[in-house]
């Protein structure tokens, strides 16, 4: 069992080398400026990776960066292996990242929340207490109710 700090090292490498190798050495047209490798985490046991990508464009883009990734997974995994110089070079396995649906999902909930409040302040602008404007008794308060 290898140690967390050997696992992120090689976590850090392995994004790095995906992305270079996408960026510059894989001619596939499904794979092109579009691909962001967000991140990269690797089993305690150095055996299996997960790359965690996302895709600028349409849910058809996605999908066909998500096939073209598929298809090139075995020549990232040979340069991940020369690059890492590891025993046994781990299976990537690419996995599309939800951050940029939450990002969204987060600021349209924002945008209602501030649209909302905009609303309570309008409504709030002209109206007054339903008291007095000091609604606390006074001692000088009780002499005057015991004698009316």
């Amino acid at each position: 069992m290898a140690d967390n700090a050997r696992a992120k090292k090689l976590a850090d490498l392995i994004r790095e080398v995906v992305a270079q190798k996408l960026q510059r050495g894989i001619k596939d047209p499904r794979l092109g400026t579009h691909v962001t490798i967000t991140d990269t985490r690797v089993t305690g046991d150095l055996r299996e990776a997960t790359v965690f990508y996302t895709v600028y464009g349409d849910d058809e883009d996605r999908a066909s960066a998500a096939a073209g990734l598929e298809s090139a997974k075995g020549i990232l995994r040979s340069e991940v292996g020369r690059a890492a110089g590891v025993k046994f070079t781990p299976t990537l396995t690419f996995v599309a990242d939800a951050l940029p649906e939450n990002a969204r999902t987060i600021e349209d909930l924002l945008d209602k929340a501030r649209a909302s409040d905009a609303k309570v302040r309008e409504a709030s602008s002209g109206a007054t207490y339903a008291g007095e404007a000091d609604p606390y008794r006074k001692p000088g308060d009780e002499d005057e109710d015991t004698t009316a």
